[in-house]
C-alpha cells in the first residue's frame, strides 16, 4: 500500500484534497445539529425533573436570571422600573420562555430586591433545559435585557443557558497549538518541509473528522463538546503519528536507502505501529460506552472518527507527500553531509544512547527515583472531589461572571444555585417548616401547586460548587424529607451535578477495568508476553494517579490558577475523569507500543533482553519525547479556550503526557524491564498456541539460511576499546540472517573470542558489554576461518535490522 501511494502520489493527494473540500462544503451547507442529550436515569434529580415536566410543562426548564444594580438610589425608583419592566415583558413574550418572575410584581417580588435596595433580579424559566434551548433565543434574551442599560444602571445575565452564548471564538486554541507544534518540529527536524508534513497530516485528519462529526450530528445525538475534544485528541495523535513515520523515513535516507524503499520500510515498521496505536486509542475511547452515560456516546463517535481519519492520513497521504519531497525531507546540512561523506552507519549515539546505557547500569536507582516522583505527584488525588464548577469560574469580563458576583453581593452565594424540592404527596406545610429550620438553608419559598405537584425553592447559604451544598442535599434527602413524611425529590442544576458526580464515581472502577483489560489483551497478542502488558497496565494506573494529582493541586487546591488566569478553585468536573482517562490510556498505549515494539524487534533477532531494552530506548526515546512535547503544547493551548472544562482537560492531559513520556517510558519502564530480565518476554506454551497472531513489526522476509552440509568454520578476533584496551566478559553472539542464534561466547581477559560457523555464508555478529556500548555488523564467511576484530565505544549502540 505504501509503495502504491508513493508511486501514485498525485492521485492520492487529489483524492484527499477532494474529500476534505467535499466534506467541508457538505458540512457548511447542512449546518450543525448538536444535541446535548443529558439524562441520569434512576437518580433523585431526574425524578424531580420528571415531576416538574408533568406539572409545569412550560416551566420545567432551567432557570436563568437577569440582574441589575444601580450606582445611586434604589432599583425601585420609577426611572429604573421604566427601563427594566418593558424589557422583561418583551422577554416573557418570546417563544421558548416559560415564565418571567419580576421583582416588581406584588409582595412576592419584594424578596428579589436586596436589603440595601441597590440590586434586584428577575428569574427567566425556559420551556426546556439549558442545553436544549436554541442559542438564537438565548442571544435575543441577552440583547433585549442589556439594551435597558444606561449610565448608573448595570444589567447582567447569568445561568446555564446564558453561559452557552458566552463561549469564546472557535479556533484560537487549535492555532496556538499548531504554531507551538511547528516550532518543536522545526527544532527536531531542522527542515521546513519535514516540519510541515506532520502538521499537514493533522490538519487533514482533524478537518475531515470535524466535518464528518458535524454531518453525523444530523443523524445521531452528538454533544457540542465533541468537536472540541475531537480536535484536541486529533491534533495530538495526527502530529505524533506522522512524526514517528517521518523520523523512520529520514533515518532510512541517511543510511543510504532509496527514498521509495525508505518510505516502504518506514510504513512497514512505524506505520504498522501507528495502525496498532490508533486502534488502542479508539478502544480506550470506546471504553466510555460502559459508563452508560448517553451524552458520552456522541463524544466517542466524534473522537474515534477523528483518530481513524488521522491514522488513514498518516498511512496513505503521508507516503504520497514524502514522494513529492524525496530527499528534501532532510535538512540542507544533512543532504550536503550525505553527498560528501556517504551513508551514516546504523547506530544510535549521543544523549539518548548515553541515557540508555545509564539506565542499564543503574536500573534500581532510576526506578526508585521515578516511583518517588510519581508517588509525590499522586498524593493530592486522595483529596479528589467530583462536582461542577459554577459561573464564578468564568472570565471576569463575561456577563455570567458579573451576574454571579452581583447575586452573591446582594443575596448571598446560594442564589447562584437554588435547589428545587418537588413533592406530589404528603404534608407540604411540615416539609416547608422542616426545610426552613435546616442548617445551611438561607431561604425557602413554595410555589403554588399544579396538578398535585408542589415545587419548593430552597436557596442554600453556600455556593453551588461548595462541599457544604453537597452535604445539604444529602441532609435534605436522607433526613429532612423523610422526617416530614413527604415523598419529595431534590432537583435543580446543583443537584443534577451532584448526582452526575455520584453516578460517574460509581461507574469509574468498571470503566477503568474495561480499558485496562482491553489494552492488556491487545499488548498480550502483539508482543507474545504476559509481563509487558502487565507492566503497561501498572504504568497507566501510575500515570493516571499522578496526572489527577496535578489536576487536584491546580484546580481544586488553586495552585497556579492565578498564573493561568482561570478564576478560583473548585471541584473537578464530574465528566472529566471518564474522558481524560480514555485519552490518557490511549495515548500512553501509543508510547508503550512504539517503545516496546522496537525492543521486541531487537529481542526477536538477538534474544538478548539487556541489548533489546538498551537499543529500543536509545532509538525511540528522542522521538517519543519530541512527540510528547508536541502533545503538551497542543493540550496546554486549550487553556486559552476560555472554557473551564476544556482548560481543565488540557492541563490534565498535558501533565499526563509529560509524566508518561519523560518519566515512565524514558526511565521507569526500561529500568523495570532491565530488572525483570528475560521474564519480560515469557509466555506459557499453552497460551502461545491459543493466541491469534497480530504482529506490530513486519513479518520477516524469507531469508536464505546457510546450508548445513558445507564445511564448518569460525569467526575469531579481539574485542577492544577505542584506546586498544581489551574488553573482558563481552558477549559475542552469531546469528543467521533470519535472526536465529547460532553460537554465543564470552570474550577472555585478553579480549579474544571465537564463535563457530556452520557453513560459509552471511551472518550477523552482535557484540555487547555492560561497561561499554554495543556493535552489530554483518560478516561474510568464505572457505576458511574469518578474523574479525571489534571496537566498542561507550555510549554508542548499533541497531539490528
Amino acid at each position: 500500500m505504501a509503495r502504491w501511494c508513493y508511486r501514485h502520489r498525485l492521485v492520492v493527494l487529489l483524492l484527499w484534497v477532494g474529500a476534505l473540500f467535499g466534506l467541508g462544503f457538505s458540512a457548511s451547507t447542512a449546518g450543525t445539529n448538536y444535541a446535548n442529550v443529558f439524562s441520569l436515569p434512576d437518580t433523585d434529580s431526574k425524578s424531580a425533573y420528571d415531576l416538574m415536566e408533568k406539572a409545569f410543562p412550560n416551566t420545567s426548564g432551567d432557570t436563568d436570571t437577569v440582574v441589575w444594580k444601580v450606582d445611586q438610589g434604589s432599583v425601585k425608583d420609577q426611572a429604573v422600573r421604566s427601563r427594566i419592566t418593558p424589557a422583561l415583558d418583551k422577554i416573557a413574550k418570546m417563544p421558548g420562555v416559560g415564565a418571567v418572575t419580576s421583582p416588581y410584581a406584588g409582595k412576592q417580588g419584594a424578596a428579589q430586591i436586596s436589603g440595601d435596595g441597590r440590586i434586584a433580579y428577575a428569574q427567566l424559566t425556559f420551556a426546556k433545559r439549558a442545553n436544549e434551548v436554541p442559542k438564537d433565543l438565548v442571544q435575543n434574551v441577552l440583547d433585549t435585557a442589556q439594551a435597558a442599560e444606561r449610565s448608573g444602571l448595570h444589567v447582567e445575565l447569568g445561568g446555564q443557558a446564558i453561559q452557552r452564548v458566552q463561549e469564546p471564538p472557535q479556533g484560537l486554541s487549535e492555532m496556538v497549538g499548531i504554531v507551538a507544534a511547528a516550532v518543536v518540529l522545526f527544532l527536531a527536524f531542522g527542515s521546513f518541509f519535514a516540519m510541515m508534513l506532520p502538521i499537514a497530516i493533522a490538519v487533514f485528519g482533524v478537518g475531515m473528522g470535524l466535518f464528518s462529526t458535524q454531518l453525523l450530528s444530523h443523524t445521531t445525538d452528538i454533544p457540542d463538546i465533541a468537536p472540541l475534544l475531537a480536535s484536541l485528541i486529533g491534533l495530538g495523535v495526527g502530529i505524533d503519528y506522522a512524526l514517528f513515520i517521518v523520523t523512520r523515513h529520514r533515518r532510512g535516507i541517511l543510511r543510504g536507502m532509496d527514498p521509495e524503499e525508505s518510505v516502504v520500510t518506514a510504513l512497514n515498521t512505524s506505520g504498522r505501529a501507528v495502525l496498532f496505536a490508533g486502534g488502542t486509542v479508539c478502544i480506550a475511547l470506546a471504553g466510555m460506552l460502559v459508563t452508560q452515560l448517553r451524552f458520552l456516546d456522541g463524544v466517542v463517535i466524534g473522537t474515534s472518527l477523528t483518530v481513524v481519519l488521522s491514522v488513514m492520513a498518516a498511512t496513505t497521504l503521508l507516503p504520497a507527500l514524502l514522494g513529492f519531497l524525496g530527499p528534501r525531507v532532510l535538512s540542507r546540512r544533512q543532504r550536503r553531509k550525505l553527498a560528501a561523506d556517504g551513508p551514516e552507519p546504523e547506530r544510535a549515539s549521543g544523549l539518548a544512547a548515553r541515557w540508555s546505557t545509564n539506565v542499564e547500569k543503574r536500573p534500581r536507582r532510576i526506578a526508585a527515583l521515578a516511583l518517588v516522583v510519581m508517588a509525590v505527584l499522586a498524593i493530592p488525588v486522595l483529596s479528589l472531589r467530583l462536582g461542577a464548577t459554577d459561573q464564578g469560574n468564568d472570565d471576569a469580563s463575561t456577563t455570567t461572571r458579573k451576574a454571579y458576583d452581583l447575586l452573591a453581593e446582594g443575596f448571598g452565594p446560594g442564589f447562584n444555585g437554588p435547589l428545587q424540592v418537588v413533592t406530589q404527596t404528603g404534608d407540604t406545610t411540615a416539609l416547608v417548616k422542616g426545610l426552613e429550620s435546616t442548617p445551611g438553608v438561607a431561604r425557602v419559598a413554595a410555589l403554588p401547586p399544579a396538578q398535585g405537584v408542589t415545587v419548593i425553592q430552597v436557596v442554600p447559604k453556600t455556593s453551588p460548587q461548595s462541599k457544604e451544598t453537597d452535604d445539604l442535599i444529602d441532609t435534605l434527602r436522607d433526613q429532612v424529607i423523610p422526617k416530614a413524611g413527604a415523598e419529595a425529590h431534590v432537583g435543580g442544576v446543583t443537584a443534577v451535578s451532584k448526582d452526575f458526580a455520584s453516578v460517574t464515581g460509581d461507574r469509574l472502577p468498571l470503566f477503568i477495568a474495561t480499558i485496562i483489560g482491553l489494552g492488556f489483551l491487545l499488548l498480550l497478542i502483539a508482543f507474545r508476553s504476559l509481563v509487558v502488558p502487565l507492566t503497561a497496565a501498572l504504568m497507566n494506573l501510575i500515570a493516571a494517579a499522578a496526572s489527577f494529582g496535578v489536576l487536584v493541586a491546580v484546580f481544586q487546591w488553586g495552585w497556579g490558577l492565578d498564573l493561568l488566569g482561570l478564576g478560583k478553585e473548585g471541584p473537578i468536573n464530574a465528566f472529566l475523569p471518564v474522558i481524560m482517562l480514555s485519552l490518557l490510556f490511549g495515548l500512553s498505549m501509543d508510547y508503550q507500543v512504539f517503545l516496546v515494539s522496537r525492543m521486541h524487534e531487537e529481542w526477536v533477532h538477538t534474544r538478548d533482553n539487556a541489548r533489546a531494552v538498551r537499543v529500543g530506548l536509545a532509538e525511540t526515546s528522542r522521538v517519543i519525547n519530541s512527540a510528547a512535547l508536541i502533545m503538551v503544547c497542543v493540550f496546554l493551548a486549550f487553556v486559552l479556550s476560555g472554557d473551564s472544562g476544556a482548560a481543565m482537560a488540557g492541563v490534565g492531559l498535558a501533565a499526563a503526557v509529560a509524566l508518561d513520556a519523560f518519566i515512565l517510558r524514558t526511565a521507569l519502564v526500561p529500568a523495570a524491564m532491565h530488572l525483570l530480565g528475560n521474564s519480560n518476554w515469557w509466555l506459557p506454551a499453552w497460551l502461545e498456541k491459543r493466541l491469534p497472531h497480530l504482529a506490530v513489526e513486519p513479518k520477516e522476509e524469507a531469508v536464505e539460511e546457510p546450508a548445513t552440509d558445507g564445511p564448518a568454520s569460525a569467526v575469531h578476533g579481539f574485542i577492544r576499546t577505542a584506546d586498544g584496551e581489551p574488553v573482558d566478559g563481552a558477549s559475542v553472539t552469531l546469528l543467521s540472517k533470519g535472526g536465529r542464534q547460532l553460537d554465543r561466547v564470552t570474550s577472555l581477559a585478553d579480549g579474544s573470542y571465537i564463535v563457530s560457523v556452520p557453513a560459509p555464508g552471511t551472518y550477523l555478529l552482535a557484540t555487547t558489554a555492560s561497561s561499554h556500548g554495543s556493535r552489530a555488523a554483518q560478516v561474510v564467511v568464505t572457505d576458511g576461518p574469518l578474523v574479525y576484530d571489534v571496537e566498542l565505544a561507550e555510549g554508542e549502540v548499533d541497531a539490528v535490522n
